[in-house]
């Protein structure tokens, strides 16, 4: 049976092409990819505020095989057609749903392909309607293994009624993920922090997206005795880094 190394290898043509049509109209502009961890485990957390975009972006840009945590409807053809179709109709109304009919040939091919081969390029399942205790230890499966995981926060789209309408409230996935390394395995993690704008505007329509990476954070940094004080205050902390990358983006765009 194939690696995951090798599967990724074998279709790395298909997903560079995948994730440059997602991008199609956009430029990229990075800042702080020194940042990135090259080898041994880490997490990766961002905003996500452009639905596929924003894992496009980061399959483009991370120098290292990945896994990323996804909604579990994309594993299912029905349902990830499902998903794209109402992503277009939110983003751009009827002309969406009009989008929506003329690509249909080239959605089916897409839609076919990604359903069929998601769990082979490191998609991590999550079903959204259910307890996420299976995802958690496939996550730190992998992290004891050496991996990369990137685990995103948010509903994939700008939400205009928050204070940060492009980073909202963080889970604590990414930093009970931490905790557990290093209270079951002695690890301490390097946890990436990303934060990413642009990525928000509908596919095919022009822009510049930028990213910008943050040096890693650790959660042996943040230790307060108990485990929900511990966590609850690295989560915090990975938040408000995340938060603090966006506006040097937007401090950064003003000064163009």
């Amino acid at each position: 049976m194939a690696t995951f190394e090798e599967e990724l290898k074998k279709r790395e043509p298909i997903i560079k092409g995948a994730s440059s049509f997602a991008l199609l109209g956009k430029k990229i502009e990075i800042m702080g990819e020194e940042n990135f961890v090259k080898g041994g485990p880490n997490i990766i957390v961002g905003n996500h505020i452009g639905t596929f975009k924003d894992i496009a972006i980061l399959l483009k840009i991370i120098p290292r095989p990945t896994f990323f945590t996804a909604n579990r409807m994309i594993f299912n053809k029905d349902e990830l057609n499902y998903l794209i179709r109402r992503h277009l109709k939110i983003h751009l109304k009827n002309f969406g749903l009009l989008l929506d009919l003329v690509l249909s040939p080239l959605k089916s091919l897409v839609v076919n392909y990604v359903s069929a081969n998601a769990a082979k390029v490191g998609t991590i399942p999550v079903d959204l309607g259910q307890g996420k205790r299976m995802t958690m230890e496939k996550c730190q499966e992998y992290l004891k293994k050496g991996k990369a995981i990137i685990t995103l926060q948010g509903l994939g789209r700008v939400m205009e009624k928050n204070p940060n309408p492009y980073v909202g409230y963080f889970k604590r996935g990414a930093s009970v993920l931490s905790y557990n390394m290093y209270k079951e395995e002695g690890i301490s993690v390097p946890v990436t922090p990303i934060a990413m704008l642009g990525t928000h505007v509908p596919f095919l329509v022009p822009t510049k997206i930028r990213v910008k990476i943050g040096e890693p954070m650790y959660i042996t940094d943040y230790l307060a005795g108990e485990f929900a004080e511990t966590v609850d205050k690295f989560r915090e902390a990975l938040e408000k880094r995340v938060k603090a990358l966006i506006l040097d983006i937007i401090f950064l765009g003003s000064n163009l």
